[in-house]
């Protein structure tokens, strides 16, 4: 068998013959042409003549101990649609690439799972080479597409570095995967994604969900007026704990209504959940309900929040919060009443998360992800670099294997 035969075999590479094969200092030079004479721009369009013509090397994938490099002549063309001069698009490497395709792709699988600098060791080329390898498979596979069929939706902010640097993230719902990522957690970040949506796709979306803030809220409710906006109940329920624990720090100052070395046991009593109380806990709070009802009180409308995420009805939601509303207003505890006037002015956003059961949870899942993706990288150099490993992690981008093809 023709040597040229078997690397034919062994590489399979799309659209593209071996020519010869020499072994360098270097590693294997494998000569290659493409089956196909017609010239194409890498906007896709088919060129009659070339403008000039050089030789290009592309790293390939390593046989052995041995780096493969691809070699073969390409041409400049000159593209009517983007009226210049252009390098021609090769099947076997992405425009502008250094590497093949199938070296590109390992790469990216690796990144997928591994920092860089452990992929680069492995492939043996640069970490700046693995960089680069990064943002163009993200750029081919990251479309405007991906932004079609968005109906529920979720946003909310992550900070990457110190200083108040934040990324501002949005996901799909429904299939769980990071649609936008770009810095700042201001208005303008998170209408830059409404923007790029366009009117067809922004009628499509019908619920968003974030926390209380209120930059979010005014960009998503101009941008998408007709969606309903669901507030996270875990910031809902936190609001109302740091209410709870400013009447505990009240009472305290007052005067513990229970001996000292109770009085710490009872704030973290106080914080947990009622279903989670153990039986010391349940006899404290016991205690609290008679020496000091202020306190207790402030627990149980605490405790009656958390039920009206744990088991009302989403038929029942609106009359039950308003039940609540009245209580906490009518409770003469000052920090119920200002967390019962700040629910009351959120109470369609609020009642909107049970109705439809849509929370925040899958974007504080991806943002525990992105922690696991920045200490993996040690932090990322820029807001760039690390929306690419987002979006090439999370971003539901499925990387082919050579193998697998």
């Amino acid at each position: 068998m023709r040597v040229s035969t078997a690397f034919n075999r062994i590489l399979s590479l799309d659209g593209a013959w071996v020519e010869s094969v020499s072994f360098t200092n270097d590693g294997v030079v494998v000569a290659i042409r493409a089956k196909s004479r017609r010239h194409r721009c890498p906007c896709g369009r088919a060129c009659s003549a070339r403008y000039d013509w050089s030789r290009r090397r592309w790293r390939h994938l390593d046989m052995g101990a041995a780096k493969v490099w691809l070699e073969a002549d390409i041409a400049r063309v000159s593209c009517r649609a983007c009226r210049r001069v252009r390098t021609e698009a090769v099947p076997w490497a992405r425009p502008g690439a250094r590497h093949s395709s199938d070296f590109e792709d390992v790469v990216a699988w690796l990144a997928q799972r591994m920092d860089k600098s452990a992929v680069s060791k492995l492939m043996r080329c640069s970490w700046a080479a693995v960089h680069h390898i990064v943002g163009l498979v993200v750029a081919e596979h990251l479309e405007l597409t991906r932004l079609d069929g968005l109906v529920h939706i979720g946003v909310d902010e992550i900070s990457y570095k110190k200083g108040h640097h934040y990324l501002t993230v949005v996901a799909d719902h429904d299939q769980g995967r990071v649609v936008w990522a770009e810095p700042g957690k201001h208005t303008q970040a998170l209408s830059g994604f409404f923007e790029a949506l366009g009117p067809e796709r922004r009628a499509a979306v019908q619920a968003v969900s974030m926390d209380l803030g209120t930059s979010y809220y005014s960009v998503t409710s101009a941008a998408v007026p007709h969606a309903a906006i669901c507030f996270d109940p875990f910031h809902v329920i936190q609001i109302a704990n740091r209410a709870l624990d400013n009447v505990y720090s009240s009472t305290a100052r007052e005067g513990a209504p229970v001996p000292s070395k109770q009085w710490r046991t009872a704030r973290y009593a106080l914080r947990a959940g009622a279903e989670r109380l153990s039986e010391a806990k349940a006899d404290l709070l016991g205690q609290l309900q008679r020496s000091s009802r202020r306190l207790w009180r402030a627990w149980f409308l605490k405790e009656r929040l958390r039920d009206f995420y744990r088991i009302v009805e989403p038929a029942e939601a609106r009359q039950y919060l308003r039940r609540w509303l009245r209580s906490a207003s009518a409770c003469r505890i000052r920090e119920f009443v200002a967390l019962a006037r700040t629910l009351r002015s959120r109470f369609e956003q609020i009642v909107a998360a049970v109705e439809l059961g849509i929370s925040n949870s899958r974007l504080e899942g991806i943002n525990a992800k992105i922690r696991v993706i920045q200490r993996r990288g040690y932090g990322h150099r820029s807001a760039k670099s690390l929306a690419e490993m987002i979006y090439l992690c999370l971003g539901g981008i499925t990387i082919q294997l050579p193998t697998q093809r």
